[in-house]
């Protein structure tokens, strides 16, 4: 299973985690608080972790080519809720998840 890493820095991370969570759950998946949520795609996972600070999102899949899209699905919509703050492309760490 491969994961990716990416931290924002906001002060709107639990509002930016919720919004995402209830687009989300239109189609697929989704568990959320306002701190932690957990949205299963049916190419990967996209896990969100909010603090005052930050929103942490972690995306799962099984292939590079999945979690690519995996990827690319959370970024592209936390972008677009995201508008005002103008934020850069996130940068991706990525690993191999235990």
């Amino acid at each position: 299973m491969l994961q990716a890493t990416a931290a924002v820095k906001t002060e709107q991370g639990s509002k930016y985690l919720q919004q995402l969570c209830k687009h989300f759950a239109h189609k697929i998946e989704v568990s959320f608080t306002p701190t932690h949520g957990e949205c299963t795609f049916a190419m990967g996972k996209g896990i969100l972790d909010a603090d005052d600070a930050s929103l942490t999102v972690t995306a799962t899949a099984p292939d590079e080519e999945q979690l690519s899209r995996t990827k690319e699905v959370i970024e592209s919509h936390l972008v677009r809720f995201a508008f005002r703050e103008e934020l850069a492309p996130l940068v991706w760490n990525q690993a191999i998840a235990a």
